[in-house]
């Protein structure tokens, strides 16, 4: 039986204070199934925290983020991942690591290999299956961490700036990837500070600054011509805060 459609995500009016400060204010949209959004914006503007809320691992002050059927942001933890900018490795194999996180999902055990093997087969990991996952490069790991991801068979899938911290190489095998998802249809949020990159792969781009969503447009005609002076300066590299 096929479960009901987790998407569309929508936020309205989401806010997160901490320390009396309002780290994000107000943000609404809607995320449709199948869509790429690029999460940009200059440091501390809110973007990981905005994939954590919609993620469900942090509650929001006030609003909220909601699938399709109504409930809130952290149910269905089983049909939406988040890939973190450094991912955790346990202290085990490449392949150990997928078939942890499909167990933890509570799949059977026949149906967690043909998965994991699937994973590591088709992002061309089963040369390292065997190996140790904290002994691998960064960008052997970022790749290791969303394929675990991926065997999950996720609706909907976060990244919190998977490539910030790899090599040109590293980060080319890695959008090489998404861009597989993409066509597979997976629906996908990234943060990211790369605007060649949100250029080269987003549908759609939410610009953040100082914790509120100042433009929400599809990719093409935000970086072809910002509407906000704030973008307009992120853009040029004017805009730091």
């Amino acid at each position: 039986m096929t479960p009901p459609a987790l998407l569309p995500l929508r936020a309205q009016a989401l806010t997160f204070e901490a320390g009396g400060e309002t780290l994000l204010a107000d943000v609404s949209f809607s995320m449709r199934a199948g869509e790429f959004v690029a999460v940009i914006g200059p440091n501390g503007a809110g973007k990981s925290l905005l994939l954590r809320l919609c993620h469900g691992l942090l509650a929001p002050s006030r609003g909220h983020a909601r699938w399709a059927d109504g409930a809130p942001a952290q149910a269905h933890r089983l049909r939406h991942a988040l890939v973190f900018q450094k991912p955790v490795m346990l202290r085990r194999s490449a392949r150990a690591n997928v078939l942890h996180a499909l167990s933890a999902a509570g799949l059977p055990r026949r149906e967690r290999e043909a998965r994991a093997e699937a994973a590591l087969e088709r992002f061309g990991l089963q040369p390292l299956a065997q190996r140790p996952a904290r002994l691998l490069s960064g960008g052997e790991q970022q790749r290791l961490a969303i394929a675990r991801a991926v065997a999950l068979r996720p609706d909907a899938l976060f990244l919190d700036e998977p490539t910030s911290a790899l090599d040109p190489g590293a980060t080319r095998q890695v959008e090489e990837m998404l861009r597989a998802l993409k066509a597979d249809g997976l629906t996908m949020m990234m943060a990211t500070h790369d605007l060649a990159q949100a250029r080269r792969l987003a549908d759609r781009v939410f610009f953040l600054h100082r914790g509120r969503l100042v433009e929400d447009a599809p990719a093409r005609d935000f970086f072809a011509g910002p509407a906000s002076s704030h973008a307009q300066a992120f853009l040029q590299g004017e805009l730091l805060w």
